[in-house]
């Protein structure tokens, strides 16, 4: 792996980590009856970040397997995506939450994924 690509990596893991941080706040301040409209634009903004990192964090290094999983990690992130649409579309009820869990159900499961299949892949070398 080229120090680019470490560095691209880094980078991406950097973005991911606080895009969910940021979602992770806003989601339970609306849960909390503490809803406010910069709340909802805070949320899209932290799904969006979400979202650039993973784009950036697509590898072409790795298996197929692997490298469909991170296409799951993608996905998950544009299902925060429309789970911070959904919460401007229906401000009057909790419709977002669906697909905020819905990209935790995917993130967990490629996340635990990828690094079976990394671990798999380092017994056979």
């Amino acid at each position: 792996m080229s120090m680019k690509q470490e560095h691209r990596i880094a980078l991406s893991n950097g973005l991911v980590a606080v895009g969910l941080l940021v979602m992770v706040v806003m989601a339970v301040m609306p849960l909390l009856n503490l809803n406010q409209q910069w709340m909802r634009w805070a949320f899209a903004a932290g799904a969006f970040i979400v979202l650039m990192g993973r784009a950036l964090g697509l590898r072409r290094d790795v298996s197929l397997r692997a490298r469909r999983l991170y296409h799951l990690l993608v996905t998950s992130a544009l299902l925060y995506c429309a789970s911070a649409a959904m919460m401007f579309y229906s401000s009057g009820t909790n419709d977002w939450i669906a697909f905020l869990l819905g990209g935790v159900v995917m993130q967990l499961y490629a996340s635990w994924m990828i690094d079976r299949e990394a671990k798999k892949s380092a017994n056979s070398d």
